[in-house]
């Protein structure tokens, strides 16, 4: 009895706990900014951008502030910070994305104030025994256009793990890491400059403002599909 009490407890506390942004949203915070999530149960926190559409921010670039041209172990567990730039980690979109099924929105904004987004209707992150393989849906809508589906099956590439069709590391040729094919149509973690930049080498989304613009900011968000 007393051993049926304690698991009772223990499955009410990890049922407590937010594994993502729509359930803080649910519990009645609707409030923009950064929270605590535990996509794993109540051992794994991890903080996250809430966009309190019921997103959660798993990457964003808007000034400079943060190197994205970083290694495997930095990519699979996240870094900067979810107040600014940053990268959500590999490991925890896995977790996330097994979980339950999520759609993908890619915000957009150039230099000259432009703003477009792509919708796609679902996305999920394989495990790293899979090289954190990437599923994509269709393209929904969005004026940015899909410069993402390109990118569909590919395991992630990093300086420091070349897992992408490329004879040489596209992560080295185009300064970031990313679920790089043969290279990029999207390079949403290259280097961040100004407007102009060298071919393939900036945060760039080909369907948009080409290969040689480097965009103001790109944030890429999820959140579970409406059932």
């Amino acid at each position: 009895l007393q051993l049926m009490q304690s698991t009772g407890k223990l499955a009410a506390y990890q049922s407590s706990v937010p594994t993502d942004c729509s359930d803080i949203y649910r519990a009645g915070s609707g409030q923009d900014g950064v929270y605590t999530i535990y996509p794993a149960g109540p051992t794994s926190p991890v903080q996250v951008y809430c966009d309190m559409s019921r997103d959660d921010v798993i990457q964003r670039r808007q000034d400079g502030t943060v190197n994205f041209y970083r290694k495997w172990e930095h990519y699979k567990n996240g870094f900067g910070s979810a107040a600014g730039e940053y990268w959500l980690g590999l490991e925890t979109m896995h977790l996330l994305t097994q979980a339950k099924t999520y759609e993908l929105r890619v915000d957009l904004e150039d230099f000259e104030g432009q703003r477009v987004y792509a919708h796609y209707s679902s996305f999920a992150v394989g495990s790293e025994t899979d090289g954190y393989q990437l599923n994509l849906g269709n393209f929904v809508k969005g004026a940015a256009g899909d410069s993402l589906k390109f990118h569909d099956g590919q395991k992630f590439t990093t300086i420091d793990r070349d897992q992408d069709q490329h004879d040489s590391n596209c992560a080295m040729l185009c300064y970031g890491g990313f679920w790089y094919a043969a290279c990029l149509e999207a390079n949403p973690n290259g280097i961040y400059t100004w407007g102009p930049s060298s071919r393939a080498a900036g945060a760039q989304w080909n369907s948009f403002k080409g290969l040689e613009y480097s965009l103001k900011t790109i944030v890429m968000k999820i959140r579970p599909v409406a059932s």
